[in-house]
């Protein structure tokens, strides 16, 4: 039997959308005031889909404690009330946009599971905005 388990998780961090390449009047007129220069902050909430067959002998597709311990290592305790831009090393070569910040926790999470299930990253940058990124 295939399922999907979610696991909700909410983090809080501070970015600066901006492109090196860019001039300032460029950066500005590209992301508006996401391109503060003294940064901007987000109340991210993170849904994690694992796709996968149950265990028969357990009746789990994953234990939802290690799911959730696996978040918070991961995602959490990594990127909560952090500025992106200069505390997390993804970020000094990928703009922090919600697109790359899915694709990053997608990426942190995917080398911890088991490679037989399928990963599903949802990121709410707002109530109304938000990434899905599963890895294509």
């Amino acid at each position: 039997m295939k399922i999907t388990v979610y696991r909700k998780a909410h983090f809080n961090a501070a970015h600066r959308l901006h492109e090196p390449n860019l001039t300032e009047k460029e950066n500005e007129a590209l992301f508006g005031k996401c391109n503060n220069p003294y940064y901007h902050g987000h109340n991210y909430e993170l849904i994690v889909g694992v796709t996968g067959e149950v265990d028969p002998k357990t009746g789990y597709l994953i234990d939802m404690k290690v799911l959730a311990d696996l978040i918070k290592a991961e995602v959490e305790d990594y990127m909560d009330h952090k500025n992106l831009n200069e505390q997390v090393a993804e970020f000094k070569t990928l703009n922090p946009t919600a697109e790359h910040i899915a694709y990053v926790i997608w990426n942190r999470l995917r080398v911890k599971l088991n490679t037989s299930f399928n990963l599903k990253v949802t990121l709410y940058e707002t109530p109304r905005n938000f990434v899905e990124y599963c890895g294509e």
